[in-house]
């Protein structure tokens, strides 16, 4: 008789990291704090890591309170209880590494380190190496760990996690990838998109694959169009020194948002595993393209000085470390077509900004009209939508039609409403929390590869080549709206408008 509780479809025994460590470069930095050591405990705290799991922090500045930095970072951000046994245990495991990036010496002590730690912590050396560092401190810290031979297989597993943004255009990609291959082989790079690890975002294929009712109309005989929304309603804040030069549309239009297209546009995998579910998703990556010219099916804008929520609040040029003369963009709008025999004649618009009405992250698809309707009226009636909401209130809204109450026939939108919070009792893990699992796991469905960041930034290096040559496209819009007018009036001109979320 088969065990049951080794039977892989069983769920009542989960997945759990073997021995191993993280290295983490930026252990003082905001992702750290505000993400990665969260997450950590987080899955600790669920049993989900080994009992001797080791952290390896290299600290370019001597702090000698680093630990109890840590260790307030972790009950601030953690989305279980803090319990101080659980603290106790995974605080045993911290050790700093001090030295500066471009140094040999850095490297060298850090390799004692590790091997050090095998021996004392039983991580039988198997370590992830987490980059959550500013982009160009990559060539010097993934020089080191190849100088330094740290990458070596020789006694256990290595990977390296890199985040995003991966490059600011397709040549700085490929130099990125080439750089990480030198090092590291090809599936030992583990490169984080934290929207793939949002629990919504992957119920989008049991929506789409797990339903008879809403797959035979997922095409283009039934779908009007879709618009992809990620809003919010704050400005850059500390971030002047990252955020300017890079924009919405590298920000999170190359990344998160092609890939909640990709996503809701491809075709069924044969099965769910990593080389099945990337195949899918390039074959949409490499169909997109924009929908008419460039000039007409993009828009970039700039928030101004202005009232929001009841303050008022500084335009983009106004904020700290911005040039006056800065032509970043702040909003970015994109209107794209998926050359498909599925998707032909259907337009993605996909959109991205700050200072916007409110935070909101969504994937509406809608519906064509009928082709006959009967009624005497069809006042108050609107296109079939499913809203798949990304965040906040993750979640999914069906809007329909249904008749008012009472002796004439007078239509009226209405919704169907599901949502996580309501629907399930099960703990829901953070993003951060599920990928960095996966990789200690060795598990890549949800990172993409480098083929998908390569056709995400051959689709928008075009966008970003017609704003550079033409900084007067870049429109202003005010703080509270839902971005420049010239965005409106791309949707206008098929005869659309943009939903209010």
């Amino acid at each position: 008789m088969v065990n049951p509780l080794r039977s892989a479809p069983d769920s009542r025994l989960q997945r759990i990291a073997g021995p191993c460590g993280i290295v983490l470069f930026g252990i003082t930095g905001d992702l750290s704090r505000r993400k990665i050591l969260p997450a950590l405990y987080d899955l600790a705290n669920r049993g989900l890591l080994p009992p001797s799991f080791t952290i390896i922090g290299v600290a370019r500045r001597v702090d000698p309170s680093l630990p109890e930095k840590v260790e307030a970072a972790i009950r601030e951000g953690a989305n279980t209880p803090v319990t101080e046994t659980t603290l106790k245990q995974l605080m045993s495991g911290l050790v700093v590494v001090n030295g500066q990036y471009n140094d040999v010496e850095t490297y060298r002590s850090l390799g004692h380190t590790m091997d050090r730690m095998s021996a004392e912590r039983g991580t039988n050396g198997n370590y992830a190496f987490y980059l959550a560092i500013p982009p160009e401190l990559f060539p010097t810290v993934l020089g080191g760990i190849g100088t330094a031979g740290l990458y070596a297989e020789d006694d256990g597993w290595r990977r390296v996690v890199v985040e995003k943004p991966f490059g600011h255009d397709l040549e700085s990609a490929r130099e990125l990838d080439d750089m990480v291959t030198k090092v590291f082989h090809q599936d030992a790079v583990f490169r984080i998109d934290h929207y793939l690890g949002k629990e919504t975002v992957q119920n989008l294929m049991a929506l789409r694959f797990a339903n008879e009712l809403y797959e035979p109309l997922w095409n283009s005989a039934h779908v009007d169009h879709v618009q992809i929304t990620m809003a919010e309603d704050i400005g850059i804040g500390t971030r002047a020194g990252y955020y300017d030069g890079i924009g919405a549309a590298r920000d999170v239009i190359q990344n998160h948002l092609l890939q909640l297209l990709a996503l809701t546009a491809m075709e069924e995998p044969i099965s769910f595993e990593p080389s099945a579910l990337r195949i899918e998703k390039e074959k949409v990556l490499e169909a997109t393209r924009f929908y008419g010219p460039v000039g007409e099916s993009s828009v970039a804008g700039q928030y101004t000085s202005g009232w929001q929520g009841g303050e008022w609040v500084k335009g983009y040029k106004e904020e700290p470390g911005i040039p006056a003369d800065s032509i970043t963009d702040t909003y970015a709008a994109l209107r794209l077509g998926i050359e498909t025999r599925r998707w032909k004649g259907v337009p993605f618009y996909l959109r991205a900004g700050k200072r916007l009405g409110r935070r909101v992250s969504e994937i509406a698809v809608i519906f064509k009209y009928p082709p006959f309707l009967p009624f005497p009226s069809t006042d108050g009636l609107g296109h079939n939508a499913l809203v798949v909401r990304v965040q906040p209130n993750e979640g999914m809204t069906f809007k329909l039609g249904s008749k008012v109450p009472g002796s004439g026939m007078q239509l009226r939108d209405v919704t169907m409403d599901f949502a996580y919070g309501h629907a399930f009792t099960e703990y829901a893990p953070e993003a951060y929390e599920r990928l960095i699992l996966d990789v200690l796991l060795g598990d890549p469905p949800l990172f993409p590869r480098h083929r998908e960041i390569e056709l995400s930034w051959k689709l928008l290096d075009q966008a970003e080549g017609h704003w550079a040559e033409h900084p007067d496209s870049i429109a202003e819009y005010a703080p509270g709206t839902w971005g420049p007018a010239a965005s409106d009036r791309m949707l206008a001109r098929d005869g659309r408008a943009w939903r209010l979320p």
